[in-house]
């Protein structure tokens, strides 16, 4: 696809941030399975849900806008994964608290990533007149912050202590 204006820009960007989601979807259903700590699992399980809800709210625009969301494959999202299974994964963990520790930083990275192209997508509708698709791409970008937020307390409200411990 020939990139010639911002509305290129922005379907060329809602296929990449698709293309993203799907990939980080796999690997934090992966992480879920993997934490130890009862509130770490469930949040990470959250996640795998609203990641699923962006990647619908991402589809029916592309659909308005008449062009397949698959149209891309995030290959910055392709190297945050292999990070995470890396990281938080396979990496030999002597301790489980340490373990999680490193499953809420590399989820984290997943998440910020989807914090920049959501909040990409959302400024282009808004200065395309996109009315309606900026203010779904609102919602997922304030479900991400949240979500990235929730992750941070969990982290500071127990995780990271027991791993200093361990």
């Amino acid at each position: 696809m020939s990139i010639n204006n911002l509305h290129d820009l922005y379907i060329d960007q809602l296929q990449d941030l698709y293309s993203a989601c799907d990939q980080s979807q796999a690997v934090t259903s992966e992480l879920a399975g993997a934490a130890k700590n009862k509130d770490l699992a469930e949040a990470l399980n959250s996640g795998v849900q609203g990641i699923a809800r962006g990647m619908q709210v991402i589809s029916e625009i592309c659909g308005r806008h008449g062009v397949d969301p698959t149209g891309e494959h995030c290959k910055g999202m392709e190297g945050l994964v292999t990070e995470a299974r890396k990281h938080g994964l396979e990496a030999d963990f002597g301790d489980d608290d340490v373990q999680d520790a490193a499953i809420i930083t590399q989820y984290q990275r997943l998440t910020h990533y989807a914090i920049a192209g959501y909040g990409s997508v959302r400024t282009f509708a808004n200065r395309l007149g996109h009315k309606e698709d900026a203010a779904a791409l609102q919602d997922c970008l304030d479900n991400t912050r949240s979500g990235d937020e929730h992750m941070t307390s969990i982290a500071e409200g127990g995780v990271n202590k027991a791993a200093a411990e361990g």
